[in-house]
């Protein structure tokens, strides 16, 4: 058997890369770390590895741009990994409401569609304590 095949389960088998990989396969953008850590309230390390774990896996694949490394799905055209996907497509957006409203919400912070702000920044705090208060 192929370890690929192995390796991409075990990859979304752990819930913070299973939410990161879900995550981009709803918005279908890139997403660099500092955004996916503001998105999910993550540690640096924490999502660096876990998006190193999927590019690993062949789930996902990075960009540089600037200073920045952008990560997206890795385009397949293999069964298994269409299958995959949509397995995880399947999963209702109400699990993860609060991920896709504030991933929405960071990527609108960005400039010609390239991130401007790091992780927890003071614009990035003061914009999600005014949605989270508003609830």
């Amino acid at each position: 058997m192929d370890d690929r095949y192995i390796d991409a389960l075990k990859a979304i088998a752990e819930p913070n890369r299973l939410r990161l990989f879900w995550l981009l396969l709803q918005i279908n953008e890139r997403i660099c770390v500092a955004e996916a850590m503001d998105v999910l309230g993550e540690t640096h390390y924490n999502v660096s590895r876990n998006l190193k774990t999927l590019l690993k896996a062949g789930l996902v694949r990075a960009e540089k741009d600037g200073k920045w490394v952008f990560y997206t799905l890795s385009p397949k055209d293999n069964a298994f990994y269409i299958s995959l996907e949509a397995m995880v497509r399947t999963i209702p957006e109400h699990e993860f409401k609060d991920e896709i409203n504030k991933c929405r919400l960071r990527l609108s912070l960005r400039q010609d569609g390239s991130c401007v702000l790091g992780a927890d920044s003071a614009e990035w705090t003061e914009i999600s304590r005014s949605v989270t208060s508003s609830k």
